[in-house]
């Protein structure tokens, strides 16, 4: 299977949700999920995790944007969440501004393909 069909398939699974299996919130129902056979023989792995912090493009490269914005309240956050947005504009507002539109799967493929991966 090439890297640009893996890809666009794990895309395609990731958005629909199409797996159908049902796991209960523990980690050992969790951690019975099957790998893919693709996983295991994997010689390089690349992750990404991309969310709806993104949305702000504030510039740091952390998951952690809610708990950094409005939890500890870091001040260059709270800050630049004042300066660009509404008073009332809470996290789950970026969700609807999460639109991908500059999404580029064959990009990613090049990138990766560069990269040695297979």
């Amino acid at each position: 299977m090439t890297l640009d069909i893996v890809l666009h398939i794990s895309g395609i699974l990731f958005l629909v949700g199409i797996s159908g299996a049902q796991y209960q919130p523990n980690w050992k129902s969790i951690d019975s999920r099957p790998l893919p056979q693709w996983y295991d023989e994997a010689k390089l792995g690349i992750f990404i995790h991309w969310g709806v912090w993104s949305v702000p493009a504030y510039g740091i490269s952390e998951s952690a944007f809610f708990w950094l914005w409005l939890k500890q309240g870091k001040p260059e956050l709270v800050e630049f969440m004042k300066k660009n947005y509404p008073p009332t504009f809470t996290y789950q507002d970026f969700a609807a501004k999460f639109t991908a539109e500059f999404y580029d799967p064959d990009h990613w493929v090049k990138i990766f393909k560069a990269s040695g991966a297979r």
